[in-house]
């Protein structure tokens, strides 16, 4: 086998997604954490390090340690916003191994002439190899092993002193083995993980009936936005709407002159993509919004719809961009039996595709730099999963702090392939998840399972496209409830405007809302009698005070024993703050269940006394034990949000639960 023969395994390397394909995912300040089968045969001590470098910078290593059967860990922290690539080296430690065995053979009075002399040779090839004062200290010892007054004393030299670390240092990596891949992990900055998405059309901001709002009428309503908790605002597209085949109120296929049209047929004589409708105002007042948002410790999300009105700019001078039928005449988007006669779509396999992926790529760049840092990509699966992983990977590459979120709603393998590619956050199914171990199954799988590597689900209660059934029929009382699961089951979540009205009027036996802002102008009472603007802001509150429900890959659920009642809890990793969440799936009618507290998790016995606070209503109570009861009335309060502390005796009274 000649110099390519290694005698060291290194294998079921975690994390390494797809054998290295795609990238992890991780958040800047953490600590990465890389775990490895390292073993080699016979008994010979080994080493290892774990390498790591952001690109392109030079490699650095920290030590792995073995932590039981053959499995090794390390760590480095993730200092930087940026790609890191990291792999994983092990050698032979032929001192340690002559240490071993001198030490065992020294215990039983066997003479070690020989194996001192072993030892004395393997530390001066080190000096060898060191300088300076290393090699001096080196040298030093290897004449006391050759000089020592007695073989145990030259034993207990070795064995007790800081000549370890200094071999350390200058051990001979010439038999190394080196991991057969380099992976890579994605740093994101802190809001890829946490957030909370409130998504509002801008043209219904204003409050004349029948008029388009202006984005200064938009900054109207950031205070508003801002008290409720929100930390991202989300903007459907804002470029010109097309003129032909406008769709009117409720999607007709007509629009009357006085109906705006949907924004996502992008494009007409004001231009296209780099555009602002001219209604909303001017590319400045745009500028000017993003960075009124940002003074309130907000930012915007701008939507990327890569699709054009057949009045956009692109029809007439990049013809070769679309579909053509026979005839040559332009394809307009379909989805039978639904007709998106207003919607021509894009052909990123044309043969002038190159020119069309680095148009797309200048149009991120150009609303970046104007401000935008988050982009909601839509349909991202209507279009080639090569073009994102090319398209994500060349902005990060220059902006690495841009976010970007995936509005695929199609099989899984799909979802799942978009985020291994660069998608930082995606919906989910949680939209239409309703019952009890749907919403365990699934939420385990997003948090616990592989996915959480690459896919960090951003739990939207509703869409612009869909009124879920649930919020339909339940009332606020629904609303309340799948507030607190998107809240609280994940690190960020998102509503869309209207939500706070528990606004669920639909057109009959679909999912679309009747008279839909998508088709008309809108002027909402933001006050109307039955909101739940408090309600949201007190849930907000509670996720911005408890760093457990900043966490994504922390959630377990625990029994409870009604069907309608769902148990869960998160907590951070030195336990320090513990959530614990119930919550009643049933809108329509009160219940009760026995729920179980995981004690042993939190690290505290069954006998004594801990504090749960309710954090909803503010509530507390001494509970002791794992098992309680607790009932929830939908009409009352469907969830309660429970902070466990452990019980210091104050002089007040309590409410006491059994």
């Amino acid at each position: 086998m000649g110099d390519k023969f290694r005698s060291i395994v290194i294998e079921n390397v975690y994390p390494e997604l797809d054998s290295g394909r795609y990238p992890v995912k991780r958040v800047l300040g953490e600590r990465f954490e890389v775990e490895a089968d390292i073993f080699k045969e016979g008994h010979d001590a080994i080493r290892a390090v774990l390498k790591y470098r952001g690109q392109p910078s030079h490699w650095r290593e920290t030590p792995m340690e073995p932590i039981g059967n053959d499995r090794w860990r390390g760590s480095f922290p993730l200092e930087e916003n940026r790609r890191y690539v990291y792999t994983i080296e092990a050698f032979p430690d032929p001192f340690r191994t002559w240490v071993q065995e001198v030490a065992k053979k020294a215990e039983t009075g066997q003479d070690v002439t020989s194996e001192l002399l072993e030892g004395a040779e393997l530390i001066r090839q080190a000096g060898g190899r060191a300088s300076g004062e290393d090699r001096a200290v080196l040298l030093k010892y290897v004449r006391f092993l050759k000089d020592a007054p007695t073989q145990q004393d030259a034993v207990t030299l070795v064995i007790e002193s800081a000549l370890d670390a200094l071999m350390s240092r200058h051990l001979d990596r010439s038999a190394a083995t080196t991991y057969d891949r380099e992976l890579e992990v994605v740093v994101d900055r802190p809001r890829a993980r946490v957030g909370a998405w409130y998504e509002m059309f801008p043209r219904s901001q204003g409050r004349t009936p029948g008029r388009n709002a202006t984005f200064k009428e938009c900054e109207a309503r950031l205070p508003e936005i801002q008290a409720m908790g929100f930390d991202v605002i989300y903007l459907p597209p804002i470029h010109p709407i097309g003129r032909a085949h406008r769709k009117g109120r409720n999607n007709t296929p007509a629009a009357t002159s006085d109906e705006p049209g949907s924004p996502w047929a992008i494009g007409n004589e004001h231009g296209g993509h780099k555009s602002v409708a001219p209604d909303l105002g001017t590319l400045e007042d745009f500028r000017r919004f993003v960075q009124a948002v940002r003074s309130r410790s907000m930012e915007v999300a701008l939507d990327l719809a890569i699709q054009c009105s057949p009045d956009h700019p692109y029809v007439r001078e990049h013809p070769e961009w679309f579909y053509k039928r026979p005839d040559d005449t332009i394809k307009y988007a379909e989805n039978p039996p639904k007709k998106y006669e207003d919607i021509y779509p894009l052909n990123f396999y044309c043969p002038a595709w190159r020119a069309l992926w680095d148009e797309i790529k200048s149009i991120l760049l150009h609303w970046i730099g104007c401000g935008v840092k988050i982009f909601r990509v839509d349909n991202p699966h209507t279009k080639p999963v090569y073009f994102w992983e090319w398209l994500i990977r060349e902005i990060q590459e220059e902006h690495p702090d841009v976010i970007f979120l995936s509005e695929a709603f199609t099989r899984p393998t799909m979802m799942k392939i978009l985020a291994k590619v660069g998608f930082t956050q995606s919906y989910t199914y949680f939209t239409w998840r309703n019952f009890k171990q749907e919403l365990i199954d699934y939420l385990t799988e997003l948090t616990r399972s592989e996915m959480k590597e690459y896919f960090r689900g951003n739990l939207f209660t509703n869409t612009p496209d869909i009124l879920p059934e649930i919020l339909q029929q339940g009332g606020p009382p629904a609303f309340k409830m799948r507030l607190v699961l998107a809240a609280t089951l994940s690190s960020t979540y998102g509503i869309y405007n209207g939500f706070e009205l528990c606004e669920n009027a639909a057109i009959p036996g679909t999912e679309e809302y009747l008279n839909s802002e998508k088709y008309e102008h809108k002027v909402w009472d933001w006050d109307r009698p039955g909101n739940i603007k408090d309600y949201i802001t007190r849930v907000n509150q509670i996720r911005r005070d408890h760093p457990a429900l900043a966490l994504y890959e922390n959630l377990t659920f625990y029994p409870a024993e009604d069907d309608n009642v769902l148990f869960y809890g998160k907590m951070t990793p030195a336990k320090n703050d513990v959530i614990l969440v119930a919550v009643n799936l049933d809108p329509f009618a009160p219940h009760e269940s026995v729920v179980h507290v995981p004690l042993d998790e939190i690290g505290l016995g069954e006998d004594e006394t801990y504090e749960m606070h309710e954090l909803i209503t503010g509530t507390r109570s001494l509970w002791k034990g794992a098992t309680h009861r607790i009932a929830l009335d939908p009409a009352v309060e469907p969830a309660a949000i429970f902070e466990f502390r452990r019980w210091k005796h104050r002089e007040q009274d309590f409410v006491y639960y059994v």
